[in-house]
C-alpha cells in the first residue's frame, strides 16, 4: 500500500457509472417492478452500498476510508435496452474514494443481474468507468466522455458565481503566460461556481483593490492567485484587506496548513481572505501548486461561506 501519512485529509468526490443491457421482455418486466425475485433496483441500491463500503476487502492494495456518503441512483434506458447505475462516493481522506464509487457501481449492477438471469440469461455488463474524481493534489479528473447526460438524483453542483484574478506585473505586460488563473477558473468551475475568464493586474494595490472591488459587484465570489509572498512587490494581502469590510483569518490559516503537506515554505504565505458585502474574497499563491493546494481547501469551504454570506441559516446539527 501506499504511504498517504504525509499526505492531508481534504475532501474527496467520486461519481461512477456502469450499465447491464437486456433483452426487451427483462426490460419490461424490470421497469414495471415485475420480475419474480423482487425490485432489482432497491436490491442493487443496497448491493452497491455495501460494496463501496466494503471496498478495502475487496481491492487488496486499498486503504480504508471512513466514507461520509454514497449514493446509488439508476436509470432506465430504452436504447440499451436496460439500466445505468451510478454510484457517487465521497470521504474527508488522504486518498481518493475512486474505487469505493466503482465497487458500489459493480456491486449494484451485479445485484440486479442476479434478480434479472431468470428470465433473461443473455446479459451484457458493459461500460463501467469512472465520471469525475475531485479533490487532493490531483484537483479535478473527468472522463473525455464526461460531461454528458447524468443520472437527474446525482445532480451537478451550483454554488454561485465567482470571479478569478490573477496579480503578475510579468502577466500584464504580456510576457509571461498566465497558467494559475485558467487553472483556478477550471477548480472554480469544478465545485458549481460560473466564472468567467481571469482578469489580470499588475502587481499594485490600488488596481487589485479596484479590480476586487468592481467584481465583488456581481460575483459570489472572488479569488486572487499571486502577490501573497514577501516580495516587495507581493501586495495582494494588503489590497485584499483594504477593501473587505470583515476578514476571514480561519481560510488563510486553513491554506497554509494544507500547503504544509506540500512544502515548508507554505508559512511564508501571506494568503488572505475576507468579505466585501456579500462577497467572498480569497486571495491564493501565484503558483499552479498553490493554487492547487487552496482549491483542495475552498471546494468545501466556499460553497458553504456563499449560504451564509447570503444570509441563509448555518445547517441545524
Amino acid at each position: 500500500m501506499v504511504d498517504v501519512g504525509g499526505k492531508a485529509a481534504t475532501s474527496r468526490r467520486a461519481v461512477a457509472r456502469g450499465s447491464l443491457r437486456m433483452g426487451q421482455t427483462a426490460f419490461r418486466l424490470l421497469k414495471a417492478g415485475q420480475l419474480p425475485k423482487g425490485d432489482a433496483l432497491k436490491a442493487g441500491e443496497v448491493a452497491g452500498l455495501l460494496a463501496a463500503k466494503r471496498t478495502a476487502e475487496l481491492i487488496p492494495l486499498c486503504h480504508p476510508l471512513p466514507l461520509d456518503s454514497v449514493a446509488l441512483s439508476f436509470e432506465l434506458d430504452e436504447t440499451i435496452p436496460g439500466v445505468t447505475a451510478f454510484c457517487e462516493a465521497k470521504a474527508s481522506a488522504k486518498t481518493g474514494v475512486e474505487m469505493e464509487a466503482l465497487c458500489g457501481v459493480s456491486g449494484a449492477l451485479l445485484a440486479v443481474y442476479d434478480l434479472v438471469k431468470q428470465v433473461d440469461p443473455a446479459l451484457t455488463i458493459l461500460d463501467i468507468r469512472l465520471d469525475i474524481k475531485e479533490g487532493g493534489k490531483s484537483g479535478v479528473w473527468r472522463h473525455p466522455l464526461f460531461p454528458e447526460k447524468t443520472n437527474p438524483r446525482i445532480k451537478p453542483l451550483r454554488s454561485g458565481t465567482a470571479a478569478v484574478i490573477t496579480v503578475s506585473d510579468r502577466c500584464f505586460a504580456g510576457t509571461a503566460k498566465d497558467l494559475s488563473g485558467p487553472q483556478l477558473r477550471a477548480g472554480l468551475k469544478a465545485v458549481g461556481f460560473s466564472t468567467g475568464k481571469p482578469v489580470v493586474v499588475p502587481d499594485e494595490k490600488e488596481k487589485i483593490a479596484a479590480a476586487i472591488v468592481r467584481l465583488a459587484r456581481r460575483a459570489d465570489v472572488v479569488v486572487l492567485t499571486g502577490g501573497t509572498g514577501l516580495s516587495p512587490r507581493d501586495v495582494t494581502p494588503e489590497a485584499v484587506s483594504s477593501v473587505c469590510g470583515r476578514l476571514i483569518p480561519g481560510i488563510g490559516e486553513a491554506l497554509r496548513a494544507a500547503g504544509q503537506a506540500s512544502t515548508p515554505m507554505s508559512s511564508l504565505s501571506r494568503s488572505v481572505a475576507g468579505q466585501l458585502g456579500r462577497s467572498i474574497v480569497v486571495a491564493l499563491p501565484g503558483s499552479r501548486g498553490g493554487v492547487q493546494d487552496g482549491l483542495a481547501v475552498l471546494a468545501d469551504i466556499l460553497p458553504h461561506a456563499v449560504h451564509v454570506a447570503r444570509g441563509a441559516d448555518h445547517p441545524r446539527k
